[in-house]
């Protein structure tokens, strides 16, 4: 008889713990708008909605500084690789444009000469010109581009059951064993409590 009460015990102590914690991580979210309890004078809303502006604000703020700089993605669209091909595109351009634009009373060889001695520059200076160009971008960019704010608003524009649909679908399994760790440290309470109530 013991054993039955016992186990009815623990198994409403696993049943409230396990509603505890569904309603707890349910309640990170809802409700979404304040809702007035009458009486008391409280407002009451979920964490997550109360706090999206300064949740939209932090996540902007940690991706610019951890993840992605406005310095890091220029560096990254101009390789080693990139620099060469911009060089040799410069350089088509210069012979391109010294052979067809200057006027024809100027000899071919002529202009050969300038256009080698172009390319020549291009080759020895080529790299540094390109390095100096990424370097005062970067200084624009950075000045023009905020990488936080852009973030920043685009989580604000979420509505609440879009960003809600998006965290649970990436921390889904987390949340499930929040649950599920509710209910079993709920049933060993419910043991522990049912041992005092029946044998002291």
């Amino acid at each position: 008889m013991w054993a039955l009460q016992l186990m009815i015990l623990a198994a409403i102590g696993g049943v409230i713990g396990w509603v505890t914690n569904y309603l707890a991580i349910k309640m990170l979210f809802r409700p979404f708008e304040p809702v007035a309890i009458p009486i008391i004078n409280f407002q009451f809303q979920g964490l997550i909605p109360k706090r999206k502006t300064e949740i939209a604000k932090s996540i902007g703020e940690t991706i610019e500084k951890e993840l992605l700089s406005v310095d890091e993605i220029m560096n990254k669209l101009i390789t080693s690789s990139n620099k060469g091909e911009i060089i040799a595109l410069l350089k088509g351009k210069i012979t391109e444009i010294v052979s067809e634009k200057l006027p024809s009373i100027i000899p071919s060889t002529f202009k050969g000469m300038i256009s080698k001695y172009v390319n020549d520059v291009i080759d020895k200076e080529g790299e540094q010109i390109i390095d100096d160009l990424i370097e005062t971008s970067i200084k624009k960019a950075s000045s023009s581009i905020e990488i936080s704010k852009m973030v920043e608003d685009k989580v604000n524009e979420f509505d609440m059951a879009q960003m809600e649909g998006i965290i649970i679908r990436i921390a889904q399994k987390e949340l499930k064993h929040i649950e599920v760790l509710g209910g079993i440290l709920g049933f060993m309470i419910g043991i522990f409590q049912g041992i005092i109530t029946l044998f002291f």
